[in-house]
């Protein structure tokens, strides 16, 4: 299992083109897998390899879906850019359909970060090093708890009588 990178990702709409773009801002090379629900139900798909300061289009055409999944890899460093939302994948290229039983079906078991396309038309997402992030736009797995830098646990509130200090 790779480090966690201490990067985040943001999303912008991008109304000229009817697609799911991926744009890497970062100084590395990095591996991208989505996974979205279609027609017929949950796919995952992988892999893209996306130079440095470049984009690609993983998915042509209008969305069909409000929310996308996102899980990236940095080649050139290592880390990655993951969350909360459970999908299958696999170190090879990869389209696998359904979200359940992943190990038992011979996949990775793989936590995707999650984007609301706010039902646009078109999406962009953005990956960036921590240094490049906007401080007004992080985009952290909806429902699920910033990411936590090791440490200390907090000082707790009450005493060992239960009062509060």
């Amino acid at each position: 299992m790779l480090p966690a990178l201490m990067v985040f990702a943001f999303a912008t709409a991008e109304p000229a083109r009817a697609d799911f773009r991926l744009c890497n801002n970062t100084g590395s090379r990095v591996g991208v897998a989505i996974g979205y629900k279609d027609a017929e139900g949950w796919i995952t798909e992988g892999w893209w390899n996306i130079s440095a300061r470049s984009c690609d289009t993983l998915l042509r055409g209008t969305l069909v879906a409000r929310y996308y999944y996102i899980y990236a890899v940095d080649y050139d460093r290592g880390g990655e850019w993951s969350g909360h939302a459970f999908m299958c994948s696999r170190e090879k290229e990869f389209t696998i359909r359904g979200t359940e039983n992943c190990l038992a079906r011979g996949y990775d078991r793989t936590g995707y970060f999650e984007v609301d396309t706010q039902e646009q038309r078109s999406w962009t997402v953005q990956l960036t090093d921590t240094a490049e992030q906007p401080v007004d736009r992080p985009l952290l797995p909806r429902g699920g708890p910033p990411p936590r830098t090791p440490g200390p646990p907090p000082a707790p509130d009450t005493n060992k009588e239960g009062l509060r200090r």
